[in-house]
């Protein structure tokens, strides 16, 4: 049986409009869907270009696919439960800046490119130091954007019709105007010119977003029966629910340029963002971040079952409703049935989403996505929020790389692994805690100063080590 591609498929070629930093389960099953539907229903005449935006991992299955795959989509829509899949094609071909960093830099000489959109995780919009505009490439996807960005500017002349719309889709608060802030930081310390920078500030618009659909990946366990329901091999299938959502909070001629509600896509084009983003990221994105090293080390491997478990699912519940959503200003009521079609989500009987799947970057997205509802709940109730601090202490429990005696593919920066390695080297629980805790790095804060807080996890997290999770969360029950 033939792996898919562009001669058992017939496709068409489009113009490349946009550059795609990443390929990873998420962008490939939510914005190149997106593309998809707008360049079949409206006819958008849009292709993507992808680039590598780190030095680890290869696309050498979707450069072996031609940039092809199958997207299947699995869920309730229109009332109705619904499963269905389709051949993803705008993908026109993937460029590695580490392999080739003149083919990156000659992608800014290209006049129809318009939009840059990007997946790096929490932990990929930040400044490295580090970074100089010699580097072949910068490590940092910022330093990237930067030259290439430069490069633009250059090439074109500094020409006013040549800035791009840029749409990073990083869970961070403020994404579009961070990444914007890191650029012009950069400009700044390579000496890029003050013509740059007014190009930068009068001609990109940097949009701030939000992005919402569970995408769990491939389905490794169903893919023998995948493939004979297709008749052709895919080593790239995609699984994602139906329900979407993407936020765009920037100028009105971004949702002109990019017409997404012309085919029913429910994007969302506002000049404040913030309220759906608190609610997103606290609800969803909290409750998958805080439930991954709980459920995990309990011994369950797919977010379904640790809902359905009777001592899990409820752990996740009262850490949903008793510590998140009262730390949101948003009505009871609306909190509830969001929360509650949040669970639902949770519960779709079409998708297998792995816990370990959404483990990358763990240290980032609890900063992001729990620590502030912690914060919060301090703030309001003046108590401690007991089950997001148990979990926690379960991360830090986590980073050993340990499940009953089984190695743990922790998937992190460099600099996190090493430093949970140096401190599980000692086992000495209060230490492990205060230096974690303490880490500026981790946090931006001293998590030791409130009160309270570091005796607790360091009893959650002796508790789990010594007694195992399964005990120690059947015992807060």
């Amino acid at each position: 049986m033939e792996h898919l591609n562009r001669t058992i498929h017939e496709i068409r070629n489009y113009p490349e409009r946009i550059l795609q930093f990443g390929a990873g389960n998420f962008l490939r099953g939510f914005i190149d869907d997106f593309i998809q539907e707008l360049n079949e229903k409206i006819n958008f005449n849009t292709g993507v270009v992808i680039v590598k935006p780190t030095s680890t991992g290869n696309y050498n299955q979707l450069i072996k696919q031609e940039g092809l795959y199958t997207l299947f989509l699995k869920g309730i829509k229109n009332g109705k439960a619904v499963s269905e899949y389709k051949i993803i094609d705008c993908i026109q071909r993937c460029v590695n800046p580490y392999d080739n960093y003149d083919q990156y830099l000659s992608l800014a000489q290209n006049p129809e490119l318009r939009f840059i959109v990007s997946n790096t995780t929490e932990a990929g919009i930040v400044y490295e130091p580090n970074d100089t505009s010699h580097d072949a490439p910068q490590k940092s996807f910022p330093g990237k954007l930067t030259a290439l960005l430069h490069r633009r500017f250059v090439h074109f002349g500094g020409a006013s019709d040549k800035g791009l719309i840029v749409l990073p889709c990083e869970l961070i608060d403020k994404n579009g105007d961070n990444l914007k802030r890191i650029i012009l930081q950069y400009a700044e310390d390579w000496n890029l010119g003050e013509g740059f920078v007014q190009w930068v500030n009068n001609n990109n618009i940097f949009c701030n977003t939000l992005v919402d659909r569970i995408v769990p990946g491939y389905p490794k366990n169903k893919i023998d029966d995948i493939t004979k329901q297709l008749g052709y091999k895919d080593d790239l299938v995609v699984e994602g629910e139906q329900f979407h959502l993407w936020v765009i909070e920037g100028p009105k001629e971004v949702k002109e340029e990019f017409p997404a509600m012309e085919c029913g896509l429910n994007v969302v084009f506002t000049d404040n963002m913030e309220p759906y983003r608190t609610r997103k990221v606290r609800v969803l994105n909290g409750a998958h971040t805080a439930l991954v090293p709980v459920g995990y080390l309990f011994g369950l491997d797919k977010v379904r079952d640790s809902l359905e478990d009777p001592v899990v699912g409820s752990f996740l519940k009262h850490a949903i409703f008793d510590e998140i959503c009262p730390t949101l200003d948003l009505p009871d009521e609306e909190l509830k049935q969001f929360s509650n079609k949040v669970l639902d989500r949770f519960r779709n009987p079409f998708l297998e989403h792995a816990l370990i799947s959404i483990s990358l970057n763990s240290i980032a997205k609890y900063k992001t996505r729990v620590l502030p509802s912690v914060l919060e709940y301090i703030n309001r109730k003046n108590n401690l929020p007991k089950r997001l601090l148990f979990s926690l202490a379960a991360l830090i429990a986590f980073y050993k790389g340990e499940r009953n005696g089984e190695f743990i593919g922790l998937n992190d920066d460099q600099e996190v692994l090493d430093f949970f390695q140096k401190q599980w080297s000692t086992n000495n629980y209060d230490a492990i805690v205060k230096n974690v805790l303490s880490n500026r790095d981790f946090w931006s804060v001293d998590l030791t100063k409130y009160k309270g807080l570091q005796d607790l996890v360091t009893t959650n997290l002796e508790s789990i080590m010594v007694h195992g999770m399964q005990k120690t969360l059947k015992s807060m029950a």
